[in-house]
């Protein structure tokens, strides 16, 4: 049977990615520390399921982490554990140098010790997969994409934080022959996203007659993916990836921020309408922006489709 070491497991990407994967027959190990937005009712459907093993704890416990990899001795790890909010990292960023670099370090190194004990076909096998972002390459002007050659330029603290990782991930496949793959996705939404990120923000606060506040003039571009779709993504690179390579993953689908927030507002006043009759775009709010905030991400996944024929 095969078994994946999932970090990370509760929050809203690798929570989704785990309800998928033991759907599919996959036996999970979830790992995960529980911080702000890791949520354990995201795993109600899998709460008690056989193929699936939580475990509440830290990726930068080594001990922890090799015993895990000793006990259950998974066929991949696919690292999901990070900080990843932004304004959070603008107001604390020494939490995501902590959790997202060294704690990936430390899950490198574990990692690392447990696939060298592998017999030679278990080491051919095994792969170390790393889920980034796109905010590592920075900001785009009105044209133009990220692909995988893009030059790293985070303009903050969580995508520093991102981008050292992605480093860490690197230098180990180049220094020890680590079988890594790291892919690099869009802005994703779907069923159980934290509160606290645009989509459901605008949702909630829309519903409960709050101003919906949008940063600057809303003319920031994101490339939308829906979490179901990043998930078979990533199965994807896992099982069809080059060993030491970087993918991108992207929705293809740009929106300026403002267009979302009035799309949401539209939905909600044909399905639940104020009392007052009035139209949610009245609650929107334009609010100072973010300090440092990239204008516009857009992703070149060509490499994905070329490859494995994923879209």
């Amino acid at each position: 049977m095969t078994t994946w070491l999932v970090t990370g497991g509760a929050g809203f990407i690798g929570g989704n990615f785990v309800l998928d994967a033991v759907a599919r027959g996959i036996r999970v190990v979830n790992l995960d520390a529980l911080t702000y937005a890791g949520n354990r009712d995201t795993l109600t459907a899998v709460a008690g399921h056989p193929l699936h093993v939580f475990v509440h704890g830290d990726i930068g416990d080594r001990a922890l982490v090799a015993r895990l990899l000793a006990e259950h001795r998974p066929d991949a790890v696919l690292n999901f554990a990070a900080e990843s909010h932004v304004d959070r990292s603008i107001d604390g960023p020494a939490a995501f140098i902590q959790t997202n670099v060294v704690g990936t370090l430390a899950l490198l190194e574990a990692v690392r010790d447990h696939w060298k004990t592998l017999d030679a076909a278990a080491r051919d096998g095994f792969r170390f997969l790393h889920v980034s972002t796109d905010e590592v390459y920075g900001s785009l002007g009105e044209t133009g994409a990220f692909t995988e050659d893009t030059p790293y330029a985070p303009n903050s603290p969580y995508a520093a934080s991102k981008a050292a990782s992605d480093h860490l991930v690197r230098a180990f496949h180049h220094t020890y022959g680590l079988p890594t793959l790291t892919t690099h996705c869009s802005n994703n939404y779907g069923p159980y996203q934290f509160p606290e990120k645009l989509i459901p923000l605008v949702i909630a606060k829309a519903l409960a007659g709050e101003p919906l506040p949008v940063y600057g003039d809303g003319g920031q571009v994101r490339d939308w993916l829906h979490v179901a779709d990043h998930c078979a993504a990533i199965r994807a690179v896992l099982t069809g990836g080059r060993v030491g390579e970087t993918y991108n993953i992207g929705g293809n689908a740009e929106r300026r921020n403002i267009e979302v927030v009035k799309a949401i507002c539209a939905l909600l006043d044909a399905r639940r309408p104020r009392a007052d009759g009035r139209p949610r775009e009245s609650q929107i709010t334009f609010v100072a922006d973010r300090p440092g905030h990239d204008r516009r991400y857009a992703i070149d996944a060509g490499k994905l489709r070329r490859e494995l024929g994923w879209a």
